[in-house]
């Protein structure tokens, strides 16, 4: 895990508050903000990550099954 998954935690459980207090529109954004976040820092490990030769790391986590079903 990276050093800022952190922030994906605390989006999913802001998501979840929305969805359960029926705040539907809000819970669509949270998950939009999901993935961005989850892009951004895949693609800050994988600028980091560079290999010797060349190749970079494949990022580790994908927003669509971080955390299991929290983003459903």
């Amino acid at each position: 895990m990276g050093q800022n998954d952190w922030m994906l935690d605390v989006l999913v459980d802001v998501r979840s508050a929305a969805t359960e207090n029926d705040l539907g529109a809000l819970a669509d954004h949270l998950y939009e903000t999901l993935v961005i976040a989850a892009a951004e820092m895949a693609s800050l490990e994988n600028n980091t990550g560079a290999q010797k030769n060349g190749e970079q790391t494949q990022p580790r986590q994908n927003p669509e099954d971080t955390g299991g079903d929290q983003y459903s």
